[in-house]
């Protein structure tokens, strides 16, 4: 190393031979560590004389007043999906009255989960707020075992173990297939997102819920899985056409997916709702401009970033603070797409 290059954690994962992670989780005190993986960290900091920038600006016990808002998503996904822009929003209203400084991190690939996780043993945020995690994301435990305080914008699952708030995706979903079905339609279709997301798998269940409820059995030909975006929704509903002719309604879990929906029923020549009735999810303003307006569940999303930031805003004033989860209701908004 050249004189006058401060080492780094990589250069410490590197001489120790372990991941970047596991030096993180040393300086941090983990016991997710075995010891034989420890002794060769410790071996390497003093070897190279490595300081964190915490320590080193005798920041171990204070605060940063910053806190980071990782988005694991593209770029071209946080500009054209309107969630992302209103959570920002939210969690931005609840920290004005604050000192606290707001990071905005997009994590696309590993690399850049590395420059996070960085980031974290040099403690140079407060905490962390996740949005749009997907099941397979490990970010949320290598936060957790480096015990910096965590919150996610919805839940990985029923069973999700760091504090969250979200939406009833269930319910809401399900008040949308209901809907469908008392303006006297008997095939109503879904595009689902994501099923690796537990908001996927809970707005699946509540088309499911809906039409067993309604006294029909759920047939998985009308399913169709997409990922939240226009294209996605396009090709979903030219699939579920393709696969059932005389569908006469649909319900897609996102406003910007119906409006992929919409764009392929009338390149089809389906009249909107006199042959196809459509449902969004969101109630975002590309409810307000489809043709015709949309019909869609309304969920509080800035609410919901405003919620996330106070809860993460609690656990660092009070790391022992026990862990909530909070759900908050929706609202179905009836337009022409579904009368």
């Amino acid at each position: 190393m050249g004189e006058g290059r401060r080492p780094t954690i990589k250069t410490v994962a590197a001489r120790a031979g372990v991941g970047r992670t596991t030096v993180s989780r040393v300086i941090n005190g983990s016991t997710l560590v075995s010891d034989e993986a420890k002794e060769a960290v410790l071996a390497a900091i003093a070897e190279l004389n490595y300081v964190p920038n915490s320590v080193a600006r005798g920041l171990v016990t204070q605060r940063t007043n910053s806190i980071a808002l990782v988005i694991p998503e593209s770029e071209s996904r946080l500009g054209s999906e309107p969630y992302f822009s209103a959570v920002i929003r939210g969690v931005s209203t609840a920290l004005a009255a604050t000192r606290t400084q707001l990071q905005l991190v997009l994590v696309r690939d590993r690399e850049e989960r590395d420059q996070l996780t960085d980031s974290v043993a040099e403690r140079r945020v407060d905490g962390v707020l996740l949005v749009s995690v997907h099941d397979h994301d490990p970010l949320p435990e290598i936060l957790e075992s480096m015990g910096l305080p965590t919150v996610l914008a919805g839940r990985r699952s029923p069973k999700e173990s760091l504090s969250y708030a979200g939406s009833d995706n269930l319910g809401g979903a399900t008040e949308a297939v209901r809907h469908l079905i008392s303006r006297g339609r008997t095939a109503t279709a879904t595009i689902t997102g994501p099923l690796d997301m537990d908001v996927g798998r809970a707005r699946l269940q509540g088309w499911r819920d809906a039409i067993r409820e309604a006294g029909s059995a759920a047939d998985e030909r009308l399913v169709a899985t997409a990922d939240f975006t226009e294209e996605g929704g396009k090709l979903a509903m030219r699939s579920l056409l393709e696969r059932n002719p005389n569908l006469d309604s649909v319900f897609a879990a996102s406003d910007v997916m119906a409006a992929g929906a919409m764009l392929e029923l009338r390149r089809q020549g389906r009249r909107i709702p006199d042959d196809v009735a459509v449902v969004g999810f969101d109630d975002s303003y590309i409810a307000r401009y489809t043709h015709p307006a949309l019909t869609s569940v309304r969920q509080p999303v800035e609410g919901i970033g405003s919620a996330i930031a106070r809860l993460l805003l609690d656990e660092i004033a009070d790391p022992g603070v026990p862990r909530r989860h909070i759900t908050l209701p929706t609202q179905l908004v009836v337009r022409r797409s579904s009368s």
